[in-house]
């Protein structure tokens, strides 16, 4: 585990993950819409830093636990920092889920952007479900990465000259097919716990829309930009023969990469602070509860 991918993440986790929702929405569905309002033991998988536990913590009822479990030591190790002076109790486990057995034991489990990249998103599903006790909740934050990448709007510019959805739509599902790992499988979980008889399930939508706007010197604007910057929309996309090589790796054709290459130099330069861009990032979130 000492080279865990995500433990050189940190900065980026902790920079992109606020995209994603506005905290009253977060609000809203814990206490309006799934109506939490007694303890509960939440067991959070994937959980990195812990950024889903700094959002759901303070809306919870006093007496609820949380517990992280990641495979990254420097993630567990950052999270430790974080919740040392927690006002609830907290608990940090190191291991990699794949491997682990988790006792029926919690009211509700949670996941954010963690089975897009496991190669089984299914039978970690089948984990978490069993971990939870009668009438536990699951709750899935994951992405739809085409409805995403549909959600970019930058002023003066066409959509198709910012991002090529068929060439990407078909990536996407290549990848899927290639490795098992599916950037869309936000979209499919309300299928997959069905599947696996879990009761009362429905999806929503983020609700976020976030605006770029040069007329604003507001800290957060400038924060926003960075953000976009470090989550990868304007990035550079480096040296032309590597970049082609590595979508032809993923299945794309030489012709297919060039264009995907030019549009990304494109936008690159397109996409600065002086600009106005919209961007909704579409995450959804899927919950049903476990009846034994």
């Amino acid at each position: 585990m000492d080279d865990y991918y995500w433990d050189n993440k940190i900065e980026y986790l902790s920079k992109t993950r606020w995209l994603n929702y506005n905290d009253d929405y977060l609000n809203f569905l814990l206490r309006s819409v799934w109506n939490i309002s007694s303890p509960v033991r939440i067991i959070d998988f994937g959980c990195g830093y812990g950024y889903l536990g700094t959002k759901l913590m303070p809306l919870l009822p006093e007496g609820s636990t949380y517990t992280g479990v990641d495979a990254g030591r420097k993630l567990i190790d950052y999270a430790q920092e974080t919740f040392q002076n927690a006002p609830f109790q907290t608990e940090f486990i190191l291991g990699d889920i794949q491997e682990m057995d988790f006792d029926p034991k919690y009211d509700v489990v949670v996941c954010h952007a963690f089975l897009l990249h496991v190669e089984n998103p299914k039978e970690i599903l089948r984990k978490m479900i069993n971990c939870l006790v009668d009438q536990g909740r699951i709750i899935c934050f994951e992405p739809h990465w085409i409805s995403s990448m549909a959600s970019y709007y930058l002023d003066g510019h066409y959509p198709s000259d910012v991002v090529q959805l068929g060439f990407l739509q078909e990536l996407f599902e290549r990848d899927a097919q290639r490795s098992g790992k599916d950037g869309n499988v936000g979209i499919k979980l309300p299928i997959y716990l069905s599947q696996l008889g879990v009761r009362q399930i429905e999806c929503r939508v983020s609700d976020r829309v976030n605006f770029l706007n040069p007329k604003s010197d507001s800290e957060e604007n400038g924060a926003l930009y960075n953000s976009l910057k470090e989550g990868g929309f304007g990035a550079d996309p480096g040296e032309e023969e590597s970049f082609i090589t590595n979508l032809q790796n993923r299945g794309a054709s030489f012709e297919e990469g060039q264009k995907e290459y030019r549009l990304e130099s494109f936008l690159s330069q397109a996409f600065n602070k002086d600009v106005f861009l919209t961007y909704a990032p579409n995450m959804k979130i899927t919950t049903g509860i476990v009846e034994r």
